[in-house]
C-alpha cells in the first residue's frame, strides 16, 4: 500500500487512539481536577500524533525520522505519566494496563518505521 497522507500511517492511527484514550481517562475525577498533570499527559499524547503528521508533511526522510523520534519520546512521556497516574489512583488497573500496552505497541511500531526509512533508498515520505 502506498502511503499518501499521514492518516494512512498505522502509527498515526494508533497515536490517535492513544490520544482519545488519554482524553477519556483524564476527564473523570480525581484526574480531571489535577489540571497541570491532566494537561501534561494530554499534551504528550497529542504531541505523539502531531509529530507523526508534521514529520510526514515535511517531505524528506531525514526530517520524517527526526519527527518520528520526537513522537516516540512523547509516547514515552505518556508511558511514564501512566505510572504516575496509577500511583495516584487516577487510573484503574485496567486503564493503566491498557495505556501501557498502547504506548508499548506504538513505541515498537515507530521504531520499526524509523529503521525501515533509514534503510530505504527512497528519499520522500510517501514510501511503499
Amino acid at each position: 500500500m502506498k502511503v499518501k497522507s499521514f492518516e494512512d500511517l498505522e502509527i498515526w492511527q494508533l497515536a490517535r487512539e492513544l490520544n482519545k484514550f488519554v482524553f477519556l481517562a483524564t476527564e473523570k475525577e480525581p484526574f480531571s481536577k489535577d489540571f497541570r498533570f491532566r494537561d501534561q499527559i494530554r499534551a504528550a499524547a497529542g504531541s505523539t500524533m502531531d509529530n507523526i503528521a508534521e514529520g510526514f508533511e515535511r517531505g524528506g526522510n531525514k526530517e520524517l525520522t527526526q519527527f518520528l523520534s520526537i513522537a516516540k519520546a512523547s509516547n514515552a512521556e505518556v508511558r511514564s505519566q501512566s505510572y504516575r497516574a496509577f500511583d495516584q489512583n487516577y487510573l484503574s488497573e485496567t486503564q493503566y494496563e491498557e495505556l501501557l500496552a498502547k504506548t508499548d505497541t506504538l513505541s515498537r511500531k515507530i521504531s520499526k518505521l524509523i529503521q525501515y526509512i533509514k534503510n530505504s533508498t527512497y528519499k520522500g515520505p510517501k514510501f511503499d
